[in-house]
């Protein structure tokens, strides 16, 4: 199973430099969980550089995968795995959504450089 970071997201859908590195994982449907926090930041930066059309394709994109909601649960083992590792709140979520389905988290954002299954490709 793989999450794909936010970043990671963003990357693919301008075909940067790294989304050919990204594009498996994104492209294995079966295999792809999307966490509601990554929809959220994904149509957000869309939405404020491009327009709302292009955000709600790109969110209908990542709606392929099977999306993981926030609930209570998850919400606190994400404030646990963000004490311990002193990571964001999204990326917190994100990090403990692969987790709960022993996913490999896609990433380009260096919060994740260095932890448990990632695949953390640098920004170019």
């Amino acid at each position: 199973m793989n999450v794909v970071d936010s970043s990671a997201w963003l990357e693919y859908f301008a075909d940067g430099p790294n989304a050919g590195f990204f594009a498996p994982a994104i492209e294995r449907i079966d295999e792809l969980l999307v966490p509601s926090v990554a929809m959220l930041e994904v149509f957000k930066r869309i939405l404020q550089q491009r327009s709302e059309s292009e955000a709600l394709q790109a969110v209908a994109v990542m709606q392929q995968g099977r999306v993981i909601h926030l609930d209570a649960a998850l919400a606190l083992s994400a404030a646990k795995i963000g004490v311990e590792v002193k990571l964001p709140l999204a990326d917190s979520i994100i990090l403990a959504t692969a987790r709960r389905f022993d996913a490999t988290v896609w990433t380009q954002d260096e919060d994740f450089d260095g932890l448990a299954k990632v695949k953390y490709r640098p920004k170019k």
